[in-house]
């Protein structure tokens, strides 16, 4: 009996530990895409973490990935449940997670382009159309799984040579982000590659491009590209409404050095159909089945 009365007490403490204890509120994760330097990622990232933690009154934290890969399986797995991706990627994420969204991109990626960047030891000059002057160079893209350093410039160089990549350059490789293709083009490593028009841009506008090495070649029509996309099962974790809040919390975003760090001038509102370019892009040249 003594016994039993003791271990009737223990547990009667143990719930009213457990009763009292205060129930944490669920952190709100979110990732992208590896496009750029790491450090500079971390960086941008962690003060947007910041940011809306602020405007959602929950906690908000960005994980880094090392692969534009990670980032989507992250997001299908459910380890984040917003991601900054790239046009292609988005695509990828959403068939993946049904009920996800396109919330929000920047005013610049309406309006996307690549550049195609030469050493310029290789002589080329900036061209109207893609022409012979590239046949038998080496070549490097960014990330396999990149919007506008490889499925687009992929495109263009398939429709004006009629040749799959590996059949125009003598060499091909993929160096895993922008950054890294513009040093490897600007070090003649490679002698050409295609590269996010606005990584060159700021790289430029920060004094740390060697305009007396590299040069800007040809660049692409307009397409659609980067965006915030979103899982469709947030409302039901975090409460009702919060993918609205979310969404206005991102193109309430007006923190100068935030939006330099994209760089980007703002957001604006999108939604999944802007991208069906990209998906019908990726369906013919055999990345998506």
């Amino acid at each position: 009996m003594i016994h039993r009365y003791l271990r009737n007490i223990a547990l009667t403490l143990c719930l009213f530990s457990a009763s009292a204890t205060p129930v944490l509120a669920e952190t709100f994760v979110f990732t992208a895409i590896p496009d750029q330097d790491q450090t500079k990622l971390v960086e941008r990232f962690q003060g947007v973490a910041d940011y809306l933690s602020r405007q959602l009154g929950v906690d908000v934290r960005y994980i880094p990935v090392k692969s534009y890969a990670a980032a989507i399986s992250a997001f299908r797995n459910n380890q984040v449940q917003l991601a900054w991706f790239g046009g292609l990627s988005g695509v990828q994420a959403r068939r993946l997670v049904p009920g996800s969204e396109a919330l929000a991109q920047g005013i610049e990626d309406a309006a996307f382009k690549t550049y195609f960047i030469a050493n310029k030891a290789t002589g080329l000059e900036p061209m109207d159309h893609l022409g012979e002057g590239l046949k038998g160079k080496t070549f490097t893209f960014g990330s396999k799984g990149s919007t506008s350093g490889r499925l687009m410039p992929e495109f263009y160089l398939r429709k004006a040579f009629n040749e799959a990549p590996d059949q125009i350059f003598s060499r091909v490789g993929y160096s895993g982000n922008h950054t890294r293709t513009l040093r490897l083009v600007e070090s003649g490593t490679y002698q050409v590659g295609a590269l996010n028009f606005q990584v060159w841009q700021k790289e430029l506008k920060d004094g740390n491009i060697d305009t007396d090495n590299v040069r800007v070649i040809w660049k692409t029509p307009t397409y659609p590209d980067y965006q915030w996309t979103i899982r469709g099962d947030v409302d039901e974790r975090f409460g009702k409404g919060f993918k609205d809040r979310v969404q206005k919390a991102l193109l309430d975003l007006n923190d100068p050095r935030l939006l330099e760090s994209f760089p980007r001038s703002g957001f604006i509102p999108v939604s999944n159909d802007a991208y069906e370019p990209i998906r019908k892009v990726a369906e013919k040249i055999g990345i998506l089945d």
